[in-house]
């Protein structure tokens, strides 16, 4: 954390030398509130004649130090706040920079949930900590201090009073900051859980509803809730006994001093004007120590915090950049060897022992059922995952030598579930190149299929989309998502079962379209329809992780079992077989 203060350091520095102000004013007053009693009402050492003009001098006297001592601690608040408020600015874009960094694995450990909390009410907690740390620890310490050197020197037997009230509220003090601090990590525990099951509810919202299953993450959400709840609720039910405890102490040591100070009263030794000056000391001093306690209190749930977020902050990326190889444009994918496993599979194997390759330029289909490891495959060429033995490469060279950037600026990839943003349907194209003219822009949507739905909406390609893309049918969505990797001018174009949505008329168009206007471009092209991979230059068939066999359409039709069996599931006679040959024909 010394990192981020030291950012901020004067601030740091001049909002407690703006406390020490405020704090030396209130502890002024008192004395002075004593010599308009002692002198200016009752007269003493005055024949018992009261002195009018010391009460208005020293009452004026008394509001320009109340007045510099809240310009002094209306100072010290901004200048914490400037600090506190800074440094969790600085933290906030470096724990989402680190997040950004993690592989998917890291992030499907940390879970979504978690590190939205982390980076939200963590760092809160954070700033709160600091800030009570820069103004709170210097004004109690010294309000504690300072008092029970003003009461000593207006009688020592003032002093005696708060030598036995001390050690009752030190000890209340300690025994309920070890009964909460092990309960603020347990709060923020409680805290992800509640914010993963909101977003799981709102990500999937249409699910929910379209399985009438509101009642059920209701009870689901309450339960968390209710969990959440609890641990708050314990930890302010502790925290609230020891407010009235604290009470019973001060009064009871302001009893005490009244008590001493009017048998000393009686003896000569103190004022009726000393009394009200002890008592009010007494106050700034036990009210320090229950202060003391907030603070620790704040600093204990602020260090559960920075832990949660050190976790992140020293988390190192499982993929890392590569030594930063450089090589000529080509697009040539090869897996060698390659196998691959999910962390926490227990070591079962995805993929195993593959060996492919890719020419630039050709079009690659993959066809599998469901779970063989079409998309794993493809997950390993941009690095999202690690092979666990073989290797990967791309234009001749392992993947792991490219810098991370170098390596994904070679590849644009399209899911089945496509990802929108709440902005402009030409700026969601352009994630995919900023600098991307106009023309550009139009050339990739019209090559997707895209352009004819887009200038049918209101405001054409400057039209809002809604967040996720909730405006747009599925179909829409994917068109959308495939213009924008087309926009990247990768050499290598990933496929996902990202036409599943389209039917066979517009995928044809599609294909035909990046077959004429990207005719170098790699294409690796993921589907569940033979229809969708028929023309590929080559499909490899993939089955329990592994290659059975690759070649074109009518080489797998006479040699693969797999594939005929896929083959006349899918396409022998249904009339989508006719419709797919009549559209090829027409175009």
């Amino acid at each position: 954390m010394k990192k981020y203060l030291k950012k901020y350091w004067l601030y740091t520095v001049l909002a407690p030398l703006f406390m020490i102000g405020e704090v030396l004013m209130d502890l002024i007053q008192p004395k002075m509130m004593s010599t308009i009693v002692d002198v200016g009402v009752l007269g003493i050492g005055n024949n018992g004649v009261p002195d009018l003009s010391l009460v208005i001098r020293t009452g004026l006297q008394m509001i320009l130090l109340v007045a510099f001592g809240g310009f002094c601690g209306v100072m010290a608040g901004v200048f914490s706040n400037l600090s506190s408020q800074n440094l969790g600015n600085d933290m906030r874009k470096d724990v989402f920079r680190r997040t950004m960094m993690l592989s998917f694995q890291q992030t499907d450990q940390f879970t979504t949930g978690s590190l939205v909390t982390r980076v939200t009410n963590d760092i809160t907690q954070i700033q709160n900590m600091v800030m009570q740390c820069i103004r709170g620890f210097v004004r109690n310490l010294m309000f504690f201090a300072g008092g029970i050197f003003c009461m000593a020197t207006l009688d020592l037997s003032f002093g005696a009073v708060v030598a036995c009230a001390f050690p009752i509220v030190l000890v209340c003090v300690a025994f309920f900051l070890s009964k909460v601090n092990p309960l603020f990590s347990q709060l923020q525990k409680k805290l992800d859980h509640v914010n993963s099951v909101m977003q799981e509810n709102i990500a999937g919202a249409r699910v929910v509803k379209a399985y009438v299953r509101e009642e059920y993450e209701e009870e689901r959400f309450g339960k968390a809730n209710g969990d959440l709840v609890d641990t708050q609720l314990h930890i302010l039910t502790l925290i609230s006994f020891m407010s009235p405890i604290m009470n019973i102490v001060l009064n009871a040591s302001a009893v005490a001093v009244i008590y001493v100070g009017s048998i000393r009263v009686q003896e000569g030794g103190v004022t009726p004007g000393n009394i009200m000056a002890a008592i009010t000391y007494l106050s700034q001093i036990l009210n320090s120590v229950m202060m003391f306690a907030t603070i620790f209190q704040n600093i204990s749930r602020g260090m559960a915090s920075y832990r949660r977020l050190e976790e992140v902050l020293v988390c190192e990326p499982a993929i890392a950049d590569g030594g930063g190889a450089k090589t000529d444009v080509k697009g040539k994918v090869e897996f060698r060897n390659a196998s691959f496993s999910y962390p926490k599979s227990n070591g079962e194997a995805v993929l195993k022992k593959i060996n492919l390759t890719v020419e630039p330029g050709e079009t690659l289909g993959i066809l599998g059922a469901t779970g063989s490891g079409k998309s794993s495959l493809v997950q390993l060429i941009p690095r999202f995952y690690d092979v666990t033995d073989g290797q990967v490469l791309v234009d001749d060279v392992d993947v792991k030598d490219y810098k991370l950037k170098d390596l994904r600026s070679k590849v644009a990839i399209t899911l089945q579930k496509s990802e929108l943003y709440s902005e402009t349907i030409r700026e969601n194209l352009r994630w995919g190149n900023p600098k991307a003219s106009n023309n550009e822009i139009c050339r990739a949507a019209a090559a997707a299929q895209a352009e004819e739905f887009i200038l049918r909406q209101p405001e054409g390609y400057d039209t809002m989309v809604a967040e996720k893309g909730m405006s747009l049918s599925g179909g829409q969505k994917q068109r959308l998502s495939i213009a924008r990797a087309l926009l990247k001018n990768a050499e290598i174009l990933i496929m996902d079962d990202s036409t599943s949505a389209l039917d066979l008329k517009t995928e044809a168009k599609l294909y035909e379209a990046l077959k004429e206007g990207y005719p170098q471009v790699t294409r690796i092209v993921i589907a569940q329809r033979i229809a969708s991979v028929k023309d590929a230059n080559r499909i490899a068939v993939i089955d329990n992780g592994q290659i059975v066999d690759c070649g074109p359409h009518a080489y797998l039709m006479e040699h693969c079992e797999i594939y005929r069996d896929i083959y006349q599931s899918q396409l022998k006679g249904n009339p989508l077989e006719e419709e797919q040959k009549e559209t090829v024909e027409n175009e």
